[in-house]
């Protein structure tokens, strides 16, 4: 069986999904960290603003990520289907 071509908005659904977990993580990661750097903070207004920066971490990674992801999907998809119609594509074994 060989794939010859992929639907562009599938694998963009999908890139951008993988895409904004793995933002998710990381604004977790980031708001933990400015948590953290609030807690060392020498004065008030540093860890004034450390919870902002960790909500809005969580809220806008998974996001920019998303997009990002479904963009740079959808571009792969192109570039699977123009290539493919050139070299044949991708075979699979499948029992």
């Amino acid at each position: 069986m060989v794939v010859k071509s992929v639907g562009v908005a599938s694998v963009a659904k999908m890139y951008g999904a993988i895409s904004a977990g793995v933002g998710l993580l990381i604004g977790v990661c980031i708001a933990l960290a400015s948590l953290v750097g609030a807690t060392f903070a020498d004065t008030t207004e540093g860890a004034m603003f450390a919870p902002i920066f960790g909500v809005g971490a969580v809220v806008i990674m998974p996001i920019l990520y998303g997009v990002m992801g479904a963009i740079g999907g959808a571009i792969g998809a192109i570039l699977y289907n123009v290539f493919a119609g050139m070299v044949g594509g991708v075979a699979l074994n499948i029992e």
